[in-house]
C-alpha cells in the first residue's frame, strides 16, 4: 500500500470543543504542523491566527488578550494584532519612526463555531510573509452539520490522542471488522459473535453513507435503546464520521473527528447528542464506555506502531477494506480538485452493496 499520508487542504477540521475556548482567553493547537491561536474576542466570536509573533518568533500564546478581548498583544515586546490578522501597534515605534504596521501580518483561519465544537478551515497558500493576502477569503461550503442535532450542544465530549498518522486513525473509523477482537467486551460483542453484513452505500459530498438499516443484532449496546432503531452512518473527508441512530421521534448521534497534530500524532474528538431519555439516566456509565471504547483503539494503535516501524507492505481485502479504497482515492482526488468541490472526482459513482462477515 503507497498511499501518501500529506494532509489535505481546503477542509474543514475539528479543532477543539467550543467548551475550552473562553472568552479574553488564548489557546494553541497545533493542527497538520502548523502553530494555530485560538481565541474570542469580546462579543464571543472566535478567531484563528498563526501562533508566531512576526518580530522573534515566540508564540502569540504566550501573550495575552488586551483592548477589551479585541486584540492580542505580544509577550516578548507588546506588538498587538487583531483578529484579522493584521498588526494595530508596536509600542517602541516614536514619533518620526514612519512605518505602515498593518502590512505586517499573521496568517488568519477561517473558524466556524457549530454543535459546540470549533472548525478551522486548513486552506492552502502560504502560512507567512509579504505573499499573506489583505484579507483571508471565506471558504466556499460551511463546515458539515451534525444529523438530527439541529443547534444541539453535545451530551457529552471525549478528547483523545493517537500515536499515528491521520490514514491510520482514519482507517480505525471506517474497519468493520475489527470490532469483534479490538472491542471485545459485554456490553458490546464478542470474537464468537460474528454474522454475515450486507450493507449498502452511496456517494454523498465530499463521501459516502451506509444508508440507513438495522444495526447488527450482535452489538448489545443499541438494545438499551429500545424500540426498533434505524441507523445511518456518513464519512466524508478529511476525517469525519457520524452515526446518526433514530428510535421512534428520538436520536443519538455519534460524530468522530479525526484531526492530524503531526505526522505521527492524531487528535481524535468524540462527541454524543441526543434527545432519549434513557441516555440521559445512564450518562455517567455511557461516557465511561465510550472512554473506554476509543481507549482500546488507542491500545491497538500503539501495537500496530511496533510492525509499522518496519515499513512492512500492507494489505486491502474485498469488501471489508474496499471503504478504505474509497478514502485513498477521494484523498488523491480531493488534492487534484485543489480545493473546488466541483472538481472533485467521487471514487464511488452509485449505490453499491458491500458485503463482510463480523
Amino acid at each position: 500500500m503507497t498511499e501518501t499520508d500529506t494532509f489535505l487542504k481546503d477542509l474543514w477540521y475539528g479543532a477543539l470543543p467550543a467548551a475550552e475556548l473562553k472568552t479574553g482567553k488564548l489557546v494553541r493547537r497545533i493542527i497538520m504542523g502548523q502553530p494555530i491561536l485560538f481565541g474570542r474576542e469580546g462579543d464571543g466570536t472566535p478567531f484563528a491566527l498563526r501562533d508566531i509573533c512576526p518580530h522573534r518568533g515566540i508564540p502569540l500564546t504566550a501573550g495575552r488578550m488586551v483592548n477589551g478581548a479585541r486584540e492580542v498583544e505580544c509577550a516578548y515586546h507588546g506588538w498587538r494584532f487583531g483578529a484579522h490578522g493584521r498588526c494595530t501597534a508596536i509600542p517602541s515605534l516614536v514619533e518620526g519612526q514612519e512605518m505602515d504596521i498593518a502590512r505586517i501580518r499573521v496568517r488568519k483561519y477561517p473558524v466556524q463555531e457549530k454543535n459546540g465544537l470549533i472548525w478551522v478551515f486548513m486552506a492552502s497558500g502560504p502560512v507567512e510573509g509579504p505573499q499573506l493576502a489583505d484579507a483571508t477569503p471565506e471558504p466556499a461550503f460551511d463546515a458539515p452539520d451534525i444529523p438530527g442535532a439541529g443547534g444541539r450542544e453535545p451530551n457529552f465530549t471525549y478528547v483523545v490522542t493517537f500515536d499515528c498518522n491521520i490514514d491510520n486513525a482514519i482507517l480505525g473509523l471506517m474497519d468493520p471488522a475489527h470490532g469483534p477482537y479490538v472491542h471485545q467486551s459485554w456490553y458490546w460483542r464478542t470474537s464468537k459473535s460474528t454474522y454475515d453484513k450486507s450493507k449498502r452505500f452511496a456517494p454523498t459530498d465530499l463521501g459516502w453513507v451506509m444508508l440507513s438499516h438495522a444495526p447488527s443484532s450482535n452489538s448489545a449496546a443499541y438494545k438499551i435503546l429500545g424500540g426498533q432503531p434505524v441507523t445511518e452512518i456518513k464519512f466524508l473527508l478529511p476525517g469525519i464520521r457520524t452515526e446518526h441512530i433514530q428510535v421512534g421521534k428520538r436520536f443519538v448521534t455519534s460524530l468522530t473527528m479525526v484531526t492530524p497534530i503531526e505526522e505521527s500524532r492524531t487528535q481524535v474528538i468524540q462527541m454524543l447528542f441526543w434527545d432519549h431519555p434513557v441516555l440521559s439516566v445512564l450518562k455517567p456509565a455511557l461516557s465511561f464506555f465510550s472512554r473506554a471504547f476509543l481507549d482500546q483503539d488507542k491500545r491497538i494503535i500503539r501495537k500496530q506502531n511496533e510492525g509499522l516501524k518496519f515499513d512492512p507492505r500492507l494489505m486491502l481485502i474485498p469488501d471489508a477494506d474496499t471503504q478504505a479504497r474509497w478514502y485513498f482515492r477521494s484523498k488523491k482526488a480531493w488534492a487534484e480538485a485543489e480545493g473546488d468541490p466541483q472538481r472533485f472526482d467521487h471514487p464511488l459513482k452509485e449505490e453499491t452493496t458491500l458485503r463482510w462477515r463480523s
